[in-house]
This record gives structure tokens, C-alpha cells and sequence, in this order.
């Protein structure tokens, strides 16, 4: 164990000084298997693990969802999105940051990525903010907390990481991210109605608007709407399978974008698949390499000592396992994004997990859940960064006071899940 355990520090250590989280991860478990098995060994066992994992078409589905939130991205819709939320709810207190929050999961709904959609939002909700007098904590504390929905709403590339590493039904996950995903909005919508109660000034009202500058803002978002009924009901009701959905939903993305007057001449569409093919490449580096970790983290017999310490006789319980790893997950969310945090704790766990008997659809709500929360957590907080990045001039003190209301309804909703574990598994045990 103690060789994992160092293994571990090591990547830890490297990503921490700026190695990139793929190179840190393939070096210690090339370096590591080779101690255990000799160097030819762990060079011929990397690449044909590369090889199968390549070959595993339950892969091709990140590609494809991808494509279908670059060709939504393209299309515009993201502003289309806050202009509808902010006709319905921009005359209420803090409405525009209730917006912002209903936005952020429409986008989330299509692109399946945190930081893509808190980067995106910054550029839409942050002026129109500013222009009503909100505070610039609020602003930036919601746009960050609402990214975080880009890994829970279906469809989801952590998800479909989780589902391969785990051997559990990609569908069932993305069917289980609704309700909570649901839950998380109605949390954060609670959340901002109390910030501006205590705190009024911080988000005054907007403009009101009429009933038919409401109607017509919202028939521009109908494309969203069909585009999540056709993936997640086509794979709820059985008609696809994850990566046929992907693909249909792809196709329809492209559609949509096309009748906009978007992506008609070649240098777009290659532009388009530029960035997907890049995007791609990145995220199955990161997984390739991080799975190559976890075969040194096998082989060094952890995980199986792991399972004789919760089947002991002094052993833990389910539950407080599942907090242990939740916590894991949390500090490891201030550094990495969400496939690494899954790469580098899943694989480890999964042997105790299963022999406790966790239910693994729940479970992955649960990790996906505590991962956003890592994304907004001081003192590092990927999606706070994300948010910086896109708007220099705040200070990151005011950021993370913002988000900090956000972290407590995050806590809440970790609660709830544990509580009431229905909330993620009632639909995926309605699946045909």
C-alpha cells in the first residue's frame, strides 16, 4: 500500500509545480509497474492497454457529445439561453443571477463540461450584471457555482468516464443526473432569494418585460428543449443507446446551426471539428494515462487491502466510506478537474466499494456532486479560476466570497442525496 500511497504523492507533487496531469500520471505508473514487473513489461503492458482502451466503443461517445455542444456553442444559443431566463425573472431581485443560474444548466444540458460552460457564461452574464448594479461578488459566485452543472446535467463526459471505469450503464448515469440536477438548481435559486434578502443591494431588480417579449425570447430556446428530449428520452425509453443518442443529437445540432445561418462554408465546419478533435485528444490523453496509473495502483495490491480493511472485523461501514472518499474528492477538486479527480480515486476504491454492496449509480451522483463542489472550493477552485481568467478585474477574495453560499447549498444537496438516495436512483430503475 505504501508504494501506491507514494506513487500517488508523486503525481500529486508534479501537477502541483505545473506538470500536466496526463505526463504526471503515465510517468509514475510506467516508472511504478516497471519496479514491480521490469521496464519491457510495463512499456509493452502501456501500450496495449492504449490499444484496448482505444478500441472500447463505449469512448466514441465523448466525441460525438462534444461536436453537439461545439455546434450548439456556434449557433449562438448560449446568449439565447440567458435572454430568455432574464425575460421571466429579470424584474425580481436577483433575478438576472437566478437567470444566470437557469442558463448555466440549459448550457450544461449541451455541453457536458464545467469550465466550458462557466467560461461561456462569464462572457454572457457578467455585463449585463454589471449594468444593473449587482455586486460583483454575487455575479461571479453564481457564474461559477452555475458552471459546476456542466458535469450533473446529462449527457455528461465525467459521467461517461465513470460508467466505463465502473462497468455501470452510461444511460442509467445520465437518466440519474436529472432530478438531482434539478435538485442543485432549485438549491441555488433558494440560495441567491436569501443573498438578496439579507443583502438587497447586492442584486437590485432589472426592467420589466411585457408577456410577448417573454414568449418570443423563450421560442428562440426550443432548440435546447428538443435536443435534451431527443438524447435523454431516446436513451430513457431505449429507442438509442448513449453513443447513437450522441450521434442524432450531434446531427440535429448541426441542423440547427445550419438554419441559423452558422456553419455554412468549410473553414467553420473545419473550425468546428478543429476544436472537438482537440478537445477529444485532451480528455482521452488524460484518461489513457490515468488508467495506466491505476493499473500500477493494482498491481501494488492496494485496493485489495483496501477490501480486507472494511471487511475486517474493525472495518468501516458503507457510509462512512462513501464520506471518507466524498472528502478525498473535495480536497482533490481545489486542483484537478473532474476526469482526473475520477481516475485518480475510483480505480483505488472500487474494489471496497463493491464489496459493501454501494449502489454505483448512486454513488457516481454522489463523487460527480463532490467534484463540483472541489470546483468552487478555496483556496484554489478550478471553475473560480475559469471565472478570473474571463474577468480580470475582480479579486479573487470577492469571488470566493461569493461562491461560498453556493458551496453551503451544494452541502445541502450532498445531504439529501445521502438521505434520501431515491432522488438519483428512482429514475434510472424506471429504464426500460
Amino acid at each position: 500500500m505504501f508504494d501506491a500511497l507514494f506513487g500517488i504523492f508523486i503525481v500529486l507533487f508534479l501537477a502541483f509545480f505545473g506538470i500536466p496531469l496526463a505526463y504526471a500520471t503515465l510517468a509514475v505508473g510506467v516508472i511504478g509497474f516497471a519496479a514491480y514487473r521490469g521496464f519491457e513489461a510495463s512499456i509493452a503492458i502501456t501500450g496495449q492497454w492504449i490499444v484496448e482502451m482505444t478500441m472500447n466503443l463505449g469512448l466514441s461517445v465523448v466525441p460525438l457529445f462534444i461536436l453537439m455542444g461545439t455546434f450548439i456553442h456556434r449557433a449562438g444559443i448560449s446568449d439565447e439561453l440567458y435572454d430568455a431566463s432574464y425575460a421571466w425573472l429579470g424584474r425580481l431581485k436577483g433575478g438576472l443571477a437566478m437567470a444566470t443560474v437557469f442558463a448555466c444548466a440549459g448550457f450544461a444540458a449541451v455541453s457536458g463540461s464545467s469550465l466550458a460552460t462557466a467560461a461561456t457564461m462569464s462572457k454572457v452574464a457578467m455585463p449585463p450584471m454589471r449594468k444593473f448594479g449587482y455586486s460583483d461578488s454575487l455575479s461571479t459566485g453564481t457564474i461559477a457555482a452555475g458552471g459546476t452543472l456542466g458535469i450533473m446535467i446529462p449527457p455528461s463526459v465525467p459521467m461517461v468516464i465513470y460508467g466505463i471505469i465502473v462497468g455501470e450503464d452510461i444511460g442509467k448515469l445520465f437518466i440519474a443526473g436529472i432530478v438531482p440536477g434539478i435538485m442543485l438548481v432549485t438549491l441555488f435559486l433558494l440560495s441567491i432569494a436569501l443573498i438578496v434578502r439579507i443583502f438587497p443591494k447586492s442584486g437590485p431588480a432589472g426592467e420589466k418585460t411585457t408577456w410577448m417579449e417573454k414568449i418570443r425570447s423563450s421560442s428562440s430556446t426550443w432548440p435546447i428543449i428538443i435536443l435534451f428530449g431527443i438524447v435523454l428520452g431516446g436513451i430513457y425509453t431505449g429507442v438509442f443507446t448513449p453513443t447513437e443518442s450522441a450521434a442524432v443529437g450531434a446531427m440535429f445540432a448541426y441542423i440547427f446551426a445550419f438554419f441559423r445561418g452558422r456553419l455554412r462554408t468549410w473553414p467553420e465546419i473545419i473550425h468546428v471539428f478543429t476544436d472537438t478533435v482537440k478537445t477529444t485528444a485532451m480528455i482521452f490523453t488524460i484518461v489513457f494515462c490515468g488508467l495506466m496509473l491505476a493499473q500500477f495502483v493494482n498491481i501494488t495490491g492496494m485496493p485489495f487491502e483496501l477490501v480486507n480493511v472494511v471487511q475486517g472485523g474493525g472495518g468501516i461501514s458503507a457510509i462512512e466510506l462513501v464520506i471518507g472518499i466524498c472528502i478525498i474528492c473535495v480536497i482533490l477538486g481545489m486542483i484537478f478537474e473532474a476526469l482526473g479527480i475520477l481516475l485518480l480515486v475510483v480505480p483505488v476504491f472500487l474494489p471496497s466499494l463493491h464489496a459493501l454492496g454501494v449502489d454505483m449509480i448512486w454513488f457516481g451522483i454522489i463523487i460527480i456532486l463532490v467534484v463540483e463542489l472541489g470546483l468552487i472550493t478555496p483556496p484554489i477552485g478550478m471553475n473560480v479560476f475559469t471565472v478570473k481568467a474571463v474577468i480580470g478585474d475582480v479579486d479573487l477574495s470577492k469571488m470566493f466570497v461569493g461562491v461560498t453560499p453556493y458551496i453551503f447549498a451544494m452541502l445541502a444537496g450532498l445531504v439529501l442525496l445521502f438521505l434520501f438516495p431515491e432522488i438519483a436512483t428512482w429514475l434510472p430503475n424506471l429504464m426500460r
